[in-house]
């Protein structure tokens, strides 16, 4: 491996230096080797930095750890991924605070059309397992790949599922990968690694503190298209990952469940603040990600002269000012509620008048 990874490994060690600092840091530099040969004086006066910052990242000496961090690699054939690399998820790099090193076991394209993750508790019940494996079998004719935390509960059952249908999946992990955590899914990791692959941003030797579970769920919301939480309680990772989702503008679908059902509550709670689209099965995503199969399309290109009532022509008129054009915007700029809005929208696009993109932005079709 390059002179040039012994110096990304280095600066992803930096104590206090994340993604976004170390980005800023590289770009200012003109890249991640002149960040190491800078002088402390030069990086004092990087917006941002500071003294603290341009101590640690003169006063730490992390070579020896990154030739161990290396071999490490070579010998167990995990692939390293820069941030700058074209084969690094382009999702994820376009999220401010993204690692700007991955380390990757196994071979999987994270660049496909369709990447969806799922995640839920660990103590998941018959129903949410039964949902879950739907919503999982419902991405097959999609071919999506499918990424979640090899944690026990949904998970597992998400992992699972996905190998047993023949889509790759993905298991992000809060440690370095020298272990597997929990240690009773060797076998499971075994066989993502061959149906798809292990990713971390920790070295090896990170032990799986609680603390870095938050860090790994940020990798988990950005790396795909939509975050499905299956089942969750009031707190906890799942809820922490769709609001990290929720700032990288990812589309969150969240199951629901009886108000009486503990681990239905965190789910509920974010369809109910508008954080998450209700999903009870696959269509609801295929419609919200505008996913919807070959046929269905056809279906609405069929009428190309429709009659539109005032208060679709009101919607219209708001749509042909701009190409794409957000759902907020639209219910403040029309004066309607957010459920009116939302049926008329639909109606439009029953008609094939109004196409839905991610993120709940909307544009006219190109037949009207």
């Amino acid at each position: 491996m390059s002179q040039k990874l012994l110096y990304q490994i280095a600066i992803s060690m930096i104590p206090g230096v994340g993604g976004v600092t170390a980005k800023k840091l590289i770009s200012y530099c003109g890249g991640v080797e002149a960040v190491f040969k800078e002088k402390k004086h030069v990086l004092q006066k990087i917006p941002g930095i500071g003294d603290h910052m341009a101590n640690a990242v003169s006063g730490y000496d992390l070579f020896e750890r990154a030739e161990k961090e290396i071999a490490f690699l070579e010998r167990n054939k995990i692939r390293p991924l820069f941030f700058l690399d074209k084969d690094y998820p382009r999702r994820l790099k376009h999220c401010d605070d993204g690692p700007v090193l991955l380390f990757v076991k196994g071979d999987v394209e994270f660049n496909v059309q369709k990447v969806v993750s799922i995640v839920g508790t660990r103590s998941m019940t018959d129903y949410g397992k039964e949902k879950c494996r739907e919503i999982v079998e419902g991405l097959i004719p999609h071919n999506a790949l499918v990424v979640s935390g090899l944690a026990y509960g949904v998970d597992a059952c998400a992992h699972k599922t996905a190998l047993d249908n023949n889509l790759q999946t993905v298991g992000v992990l809060g440690h370095g990968l020298d272990k597997i955590y929990p240690p009773l899914h060797q076998n499971l990791a075994r066989k993502i690694i061959n149906q798809g692959a292990l990713i971390t941003d920790f070295i090896t030797e990170t032990k799986p503190d609680r603390e870095n579970f938050p860090k790994r769920n940020r990798i988990i919301a950005g790396i795909c298209d939509a975050v499905v939480v299956i089942e969750a309680a009031i707190t906890g990772g799942a809820l922490i990952t769709a609001n990290i989702a929720n700032s990288y503008n990812r589309d969150v679908f969240a199951l629901p469940g009886r108000t009486s059902d503990p681990y239905s509550k965190g789910c509920n709670m974010l369809i109910r603040i508008n954080k998450a689209h209700l999903i009870e099965k696959i269509e609801n995503l295929e419609y919200i990600m505008n996913w919807e199969r070959e046929e269905n399309n056809k279906a609405v290109q069929q009428s190309l002269f429709v009659e539109l009532d005032e208060e679709e022509e009101k919607i219209v008129a708001l749509l042909r000012n701009g190409s794409e054009v957000a759902f907020d915007l639209i219910v403040a700029n029309s004066g309607y509620t957010f459920s009116k809005t939302s049926a008329l929208l639909l109606n439009l696009e029953f008609k094939g008048v109004v196409k839905p993109l991610p993120g709940r932005v909307f544009k006219l079709s190109g037949n009207y």
